[in-house]
């Protein structure tokens, strides 16, 4: 048995004799000074893992076959390098987004999206008068260069923006999942069907990474998945194309009467609702824990953050990226030159993602079983210091080179063109690994469940 599948099954309150039903096949990759290989294997592992229980208690009989091949969780964890649109690959960091020396140590910034650009460079006092982004680049580098790293950080902070200071290695306090069960409001036992998630609607209000990547997955097992964003807060094309398989895309601003009246009907009819923003940041629409219990206490709820539930930095933006540079990977995994180095994949994100997808797996187990829903909380941070904190072990071969990813890779269409694109990498017997689903374009589609 597996030890990190293991310990992750057990945090997502799983049968314990079951974490031995998965197999690891194939040959690894994401290779790293810290356990990556592990957490990415166990993280799919258990997701399968959930994915076969569910299908069981649907359709009788034994436990489906789970087979993780490595090959291809390590080219799903590096899914969004792997994409290609119409041939051409999707630009992944911006100009402004990276590691910059500071007065006294290193800061990581993250610039992707145009407000969040704007808003470190108004932070920082950089004019934005359409220079081009080399120069501003330059511009950014000479005033970071003077200033203290939590200085640096804080200023975004109090501006809406991005950066943070490179930490040494601090492994977080946050458990790796949260669960809470709430009263028995009745069995609600799903129908037989090939497809574990089938007729499940899942109400998607996340955006990158993780939480696309869990209900990207949901969507592959069958579920009814619409995702939901304001229509001000666009998405980057590459991203939404990478995460948007099996899934729907609709656009509703909740402040105006007429789309929160669309919101409340979609979400009266929801088995899964899932949040990816800021804790608190959606409460002044309801959706906060208590009015969620009141309102519907047979919703499965799952929720995710940056930074934890926690600490002083809950409430803070984040990103796969500073969350390597607050804990520390970003020290465990520099240079030889001192600088900062990154984990071989946004393993944080990915792993996370496929944390999420079965602990909502397993919590439409728990209520087809016993008719308590459950609400789940799980953060970057505390994955992060899963594979800090020495829970994952190593495993042989970690620096293994990953296989060529063709083997992993499919063609389909799409409204975007022509997508090359990898494989899910969950795997059980019966269970397609490619979505019958392209993504659609972002926000396009009509506010209402594909199932009746």
């Amino acid at each position: 048995m597996d030890a990190a599948t293991a310990h992750a099954w057990a945090a997502l309150g799983g049968r314990p004799d079951l974490a031995g039903h998965v197999a690891f096949v194939g040959t690894p990759g994401l290779g790293s000074a810290l356990p990556v290989r592990g957490l990415a294997r166990a993280t799919v592992g258990v997701c399968s893992l959930a994915a076969a229980e569910l299908g069981r208690l649907r359709n009788g009989g034994g436990l489906p076959a789970v087979r993780v091949d490595e090959g291809a969780v390590a080219v799903a964890f590096t899914s969004e390098r792997h994409l290609r649109v119409d041939g051409r690959p999707i630009p992944l960091f911006a100009p402004l987004s990276g590691f910059w020396p500071a007065a006294d140590g290193w800061v990581r910034t993250h610039a992707n999206y145009p407000h969040h650009r704007a808003r470190l460079l108004a932070a920082l006092g950089i004019p934005d008068s359409g220079r081009d982004d080399d120069v501003l680049a330059r511009r950014l580098a000479g005033v970071l260069a003077e200033l203290p790293a939590l200085d640096v950080q804080e200023r975004a902070c109090a501006a809406g923006g991005l950066a943070v200071a490179v930490a040494p290695p601090h492994p977080s306090d946050e458990p790796l999942i949260e669960t809470q069960a709430l009263d028995n409001t009745g069995a609600r036992p799903l129908r037989p069907s090939t497809l574990p998630a089938d007729g499940v609607r899942v109400l998607d209000l996340t955006r990158v990474l993780a939480g696309p990547v869990a209900t990207r997955t949901l969507g592959l097992l069958g579920a009814d998945v619409l995702r939901v964003d304001a229509p001000w807060l666009r998405e980057d094309d590459g991203t939404h194309i990478d995460t948007g398989f099996g899934k729907r895309s609709t656009r509703l601003a909740l402040e105006d009467p007429a789309d929160r009246a669309t919101f409340e009907e979609l979400l009266r009819a929801a088995d899964v609702l899932v949040l990816g923003y800021r804790p608190g940041a959606l409460d002044r629409y309801g959706l906060d824990d208590d009015t969620l219990r009141e309102r519907r206490p047979d919703l499965v709820v799952a929720r995710l953050s940056a930074w934890g539930w926690h600490g002083p930095c809950a409430d803070r933006r984040g990103f796969d990226s500073l969350v390597q540079a607050g804990t520390g990977i970003a020290v465990v995994e520099q240079g030889d030159d001192g600088r900062p180095g990154t984990l071989p994949a946004q393993a944080l994100d990915h792993g996370t993602g496929y944390l999420l997808a079965a602990a909502l797996l397993r919590a439409l187990t728990e209520r087809s079983r016993t008719g308590a829903a459950r609400h789940v909380r799980l953060s970057l941070a505390g994955t992060a210091g899963w594979l800090l904190g020495g829970g994952i072990g190593s495993v042989a071969g970690d620096a293994a080179p990953a296989e060529e990813p063709d083997r992993w890779l499919v063609d389909s269409d799409s409204p975007y063109g022509r997508l090359r694109h990898a494989r899910s990498p969950v795997a059980v017997a019966g269970v397609p690994t490619s979505w019958d689903r392209s993504p659609s374009r972002w926000g396009t589609d009509a506010p209402r469940w594909a199932t009746s």
